[in-house]
C-alpha cells in the first residue's frame, strides 16, 4: 500500500480530527472541512482549538509513532503575555513543573530564545489583543516531547501565559510562506 502524507497550516479554532461523536463538539470546525482527505488519514501529533500551524498528515502509523516520539525536534513560536526575563527563559530551557493527568511532572530541557522581531506570521482570524492591555513577547521553543497543552503550561508556569501559540516546524518540515488553510500534499515528510 502506497501511503500518502499532507502538511497543512492548521487555522485557529479548527480541532485536529476529522469527525466527532461527541454532541458538544458536533459545532466545532474539523480538518476534513479544509480538503477530501483520504478516510485513513490521521494527524501527526494535535494542535488543541487555540493553537494554530504546521500539522502533519498522514496514513503511516508508524511514521506517525516516530515523528511523535522523542526523535523529532518540534519548534513553536509563542506570543506571551509581559516581558520574559532571562531567568524565565532559563527555566523554560532547563525544564518546568506542570501539571499532566492530575501528576506533576517536569518538562525535559529544550531550546528557547526570545525573538527580536515579531516573525512573519498571517493575521490570526481571532484579535488577541492589543498593546493597551501591556507589552508582550514573542519565544521560540523547541522541544521533543509533546505533552498536552505543554507549551502552554511551559509559559505559564513562568508567569507569561500564551496568548498565540503556532508550531512551525516538525523535524525539516516548515511551515514556510503557507497561509492559514492551505493544503499540500508532499511525497514524504523531511524529518
Amino acid at each position: 500500500m502506497e501511503h500518502r502524507h499532507y502538511i497543512i497550516y492548521k487555522p485557529y479554532g479548527y480541532l485536529s480530527q476529522f469527525e466527532t461523536n461527541s454532541k458538544q463538539q458536533k459545532r466545532k470546525k474539523l480538518l476534513g472541512e479544509l480538503h477530501d482527505f483520504p478516510d485513513d488519514i490521521m494527524a501527526v501529533g494535535r494542535l488543541d482549538e487555540k493553537s494554530e500551524g504546521l500539522l502533519l498528515l498522514t496514513t503511516d502509523g508508524k511514521l506517525s509513532d516516530y515523528i511523535n516520539s522523542r526523535k523529532v525536534e518540534k519548534e513553536y513560536f509563542a506570543l506571551v503575555d509581559g516581558n520574559v526575563s532571562d531567568k524565565a527563559i532559563t527555566h523554560l530551557s532547563r525544564g518546568v513543573e506542570i501539571g499532566f493527568n492530575g501528576k506533576k511532572y517536569v518538562t525535559r530541557p529544550c531550546k528557547v530564545l526570545k525573538l527580536e522581531q515579531d516573525p512573519a506570521l498571517p493575521e490570526r482570524s481571532k484579535k488577541i489583543r492589543d498593546a493597551r492591555h501591556g507589552p508582550t513577547t514573542w519565544l521560540s521553543i523547541r522541544l521533543r516531547e509533546g505533552k498536552f497543552r505543554q507549551v502552554r503550561k511551559m509559559t505559564s508556569a513562568v508567569g507569561c501565559p500564551t496568548l498565540r501559540l503556532v508550531r512551525v516546524k516538525v523535524g525539516a518540515m516548515q511551515l514556510n510562506n503557507m497561509q492559514v488553510g492551505d493544503v499540500i500534499e508532499v511525497d514524504r515528510f523531511a524529518l
